[in-house]
């Protein structure tokens, strides 16, 4: 019989030359879940303040990071029935049935909480790093022992005992400690962005709300200094000097200076090009000048799913030609391109766009529709201050976002040359 497999990463600190071994992971972890009659029931929760959490595979983020808002309360009576879940700092949860092979950290708790009956709840045993731990449970090795055994099955579950029994590789306890620390580390830099991020989000949500009126009003809840006069009443068509539909070619690879902007490329959230993935139009550019993009060009989705979604060129940008099923509003020079894209923002133009939309087959606005909207605007200087000010606020979300985005890829670019 073979003895176990002995393998080394790509990448090591210095002083680490021992090979890693094979360990079971009820060798380096206790496991225990809440079974029988010590499950619980709807009428078991409670209202927060009333009793401890009861952690939720939903409660588990894609960096493994366990949530401590919006979370679920089980009364104390319950909470004390079952001593051997309760949930310490340290702990990892791993899901054992539904959304199978989810697993959590938990590297702090604010409160007292326990675990749901789908969670299996793992202490690391003195001598292991937990989070070196917890990250070799998630590696696709791991994992893929996991749906070897629960692939199968109509209702995926992983029993404790089998999960025991499941592999892993590990080094020293040192070189844990070292592999722990800086992933960990790594892992709280993805979480500070994101959620600056998602504060970010939130904040430019509330401005949308308060920098622009509200029905039946023709002034914002909130001005900047200096501003007192109404605002009036003005249509897409009347502030766009043209509409123009986008240029009909299919996309080919990127030629590394011609970029093409279709539907996909523009991101749902921040509304920013993403350049993940460019390409360029395949046709003769040199009589498609018409459709090259300048500053201050507004797009609008016409048609399908993403119908609405709006995107202003910056020439920060670069050289870009727009696709077919997007109609360009170039703005008047009299008129701030920056403040009507915001506008498309607002759920006032969400409200039109939700109405207009509405087809027999699939979802559309045409050029004409889209220049039918109807929305309020200040003076020009008002508006200038207005758009600059939402920009800024744009680009610290896109900051964190990409931030976030590249933690994310360098961490997965080190597990991939760090563990075994």
């Amino acid at each position: 019989m073979a003895g176990p497999q002995t393998l080394v990463p790509e990448i090591r600190f210095r002083g680490f030359s021992d090979e890693w071994e094979e360990r079971e992971l009820g060798d380096t972890v206790s496991l225990r879940g809440r079974i029988g009659f010590r499950g619980y029931t709807q009428a078991d929760l409670v209202e927060e303040g009333n009793g401890a959490i009861t952690f939720s595979p939903a409660d588990i983020d894609e960096t493994g990071n366990v949530s401590q808002t919006d979370n679920k309360y089980i009364s104390w009576m319950k909470y004390e029935e079952s001593p051997e879940i309760k949930v310490q700092p340290g702990d990892i949860l791993f899901t054992k049935t539904a959304s199978i092979g989810k697993v959590g950290f938990v590297r702090e708790l604010k409160e007292k909480a326990t675990i749901n009956p789908q969670f299996a709840l793992l202490t690391p045993l003195k001598g292991t790093d937990g989070y070196f731990t917890f990250l070799a449970i998630r590696t696709d090795a791991f994992m893929k022992q996991v749906r070897d055994i629960t692939g199968g099955s109509s209702v995926p579950t992983m029993s404790q005992e089998k999960l025991k029994e499941l592999t892993f590789m590990s080094p020293s306890l040192e070189e844990q400690n070292e592999l722990g620390a800086i992933f960990e580390n790594l892992d709280n830099l993805i979480t500070f962005h994101r959620r600056k991020h998602e504060r970010l989000k939130n904040i430019k949500k509330s401005m949308l709300e308060k920098m622009f009126p509200c029905d039946g009003s023709n002034v914002p809840e909130i001005r900047f200094a200096g501003f007192t006069n109404p605002w009036e009443q003005r249509k897409l068509k009347d502030v766009a000097s043209s509409f123009e539909y986008g240029l009909n070619a299919a996309a080919k690879e990127f030629d590394g200076t011609n970029k093409y902007l279709r539907i996909t490329d523009i991101d749902d959230s921040s509304r920013a090009f993403k350049e993940d993935d460019l390409t360029s139009p395949d046709t003769n550019l040199s009589i498609a000048g018409n459709y090259q993009l300048n500053e201050g060009d507004v797009l609008f989705a016409r048609t399908g799913a993403s119908v609405g979604k709006s995107f202003i060129y910056r020439g920060t940008d670069g050289l870009v030609y727009f696709a077919g099923f997007l109609i360009r509003a170039r703005i008047k020079p009299e008129y701030c391109a920056e403040f009507i894209f915001q506008n498309t923002l607002t759920s006032q133009y969400e409200k039109y766009i939700q109405i207009t939309s509405q087809r027999s087959g699939q979802p559309g606005v045409n050029a004409q529709e889209y220049g039918e909207y109807s929305f309020l605007m200040p003076e020009y200087s008002e508006q200038k201050k207005i758009g600059d000010f939402l920009r800024q606020i744009d680009d610290l979300i896109t900051l964190h976002q990409r931030k976030y985005e590249m933690l994310q890829k360098l961490k997965n670019s080190l597990l991939q040359k760090m563990l075994v």
